[in-house]
């Protein structure tokens, strides 16, 4: 049985793995304000290695104690609820990225009784994508 499906937004949010908030690591304290704020879910990736606009390179040194990795932060949801998050996300951010787009979701139930998936369930679309920033 399909849970949340339609369109909706994806929040990707770019940090690093070194920064904090309030004497915290800034992803865990991001994850936790998404959690508060009821979102589905969310997930944080470490990278291997990366760059950014400044052209510094990021990286996990196998011999280092330095931790200076990008960690990605990704959350689905309304449209409305990531646009609620934003105040709160510029306050915690002291550096980084926030990309949002627009996704199609399917969301499959893991309770969900045998036989109640559809084999090719036909997409619903919900709400509006915002075009007016």
């Amino acid at each position: 049985m399909h849970g949340l499906k339609g369109e909706r937004t994806l929040m990707r949010i770019h940090v690093e793995e070194q920064d904090k908030f309030q004497g915290i690591p800034l992803y865990e304290q991001i994850v936790q304000l998404l959690r508060r704020r009821q979102c589905a879910g969310a997930t944080a990736y470490r990278a291997v290695e990366g760059f950014e606009a400044s052209g510094h390179v990021h990286r996990t040194r196998t011999w280092s104690t330095k931790v200076d990795v990008p960690v990605v932060i990704e959350c689905v949801e309304s449209d409305e609820k990531i646009q609620a998050l934003l105040p709160d996300l510029d306050r915690m951010i002291g550096g980084g990225l926030v990309t949002l787009e627009r996704v199609r979701v399917i969301l499959y139930r893991r309770d969900a009784p045998p036989g109640a998936r559809a084999p090719h369930a036909s997409m619903e679309i919900t709400g509006r994508w915002r075009t007016d920033e």
